[in-house]
């Protein structure tokens, strides 16, 4: 009777899709609809710990992180700040990488509501990583771009200065002074190939007599119908910058001939 009426206080708080599943002696399943980005369920425990209940993750919101990130990277710099500040917003304990929360008052739907929070502010620096690869992979294309193409034959940023005024379609790099231009796009993600893809059927209305170059992040990163749409309008295409730099090179260099 006790879970039923910890069951309701769950779901009056955090959601009608709380549900709860007993493993145990003073030990129970809670499974929520939370999810972190890649569809893994956060893993929470109701439990008794020297005679209070207590919420835990036993360790998985880490562990998770840790597919994408170093263990140590979780320890220093701006995603220690943002973990640290979570815990002490939420007053979340960590206990050797095992989140805890106590309950507090007989108040089971709080407790829960809080500690969902926090794992998620805490899934938030998977973020982060994921902003510094993108910025890095930008980064990289245009100190390649630079050493690649002489400084008079290039244009990072290009727009139509005839047909786009306000500077809707660029191109992430325009390579000029040649029978066909060539207006290169860094693909880090769907959104950038979506953009890219609208940007070159916009070139065609227009007219412009340019090639269109794809240089991607990671190719097989890209959802495959986002793939095939951008395929239509592209000239060329390159499915990672590190792994084919020597071709790119020699394309370009073919190019300006």
């Amino acid at each position: 009777m006790m879970m039923d009426t910890i069951t309701e206080d769950f779901r009056r708080k955090v959601s009608e899709q709380v549900r709860i599943e007993g493993e145990g002696v003073g030990r129970f399943r809670v499974f929520t609809p939370f999810m972190f980005e890649d569809g893994d369920h956060l893993s929470i425990v109701l439990k008794k710990l020297e005679n209070q209940w207590v919420l835990s993750d036993e360790g998985h919101t880490f562990m998770h992180l840790t597919y994408d990130l170093d263990e140590r990277d979780l320890r220093k710099g701006t995603r220690e700040k943002v973990i640290t500040n979570a815990l002490t917003a939420f007053s979340v304990k960590d206990a050797n990488g095992v989140l805890l929360l106590w309950v507090e008052d007989g108040q089971f739907g709080d407790a829960l509501y809080t500690f969902v929070q926090a794992l998620m502010r805490i899934a938030d620096v998977t973020y982060l990583s994921r902003e510094r690869v993108k910025s890095a992979f930008f980064e990289d294309f245009r100190t390649f771009m630079s050493a690649a193409v002489p400084e008079e034959r290039r244009e990072f940023d290009w727009h139509s200065a005839q047909y786009d005024t306000e500077k809707m379609y660029p191109a992430d790099c325009y390579v000029n002074r040649i029978a066909r231009p060539l207006a290169i796009f860094a693909l880090g993600n769907d959104e950038k190939v979506r953009d890219a893809t609208i940007t070159l059927h916009q070139y065609e209305r227009w007219g412009l007599n340019v090639r269109g170059v794809g240089i991607f992040q990671d190719q097989e990163e890209i959802n495959r119908r986002v793939l095939a749409r951008f395929t239509d309008v592209c000239d060329r295409q390159f499915s990672s910058l590190s792994a084919n730099k020597d071709r790119i090179v020699k394309f370009i260099e073919e190019a300006i001939g």
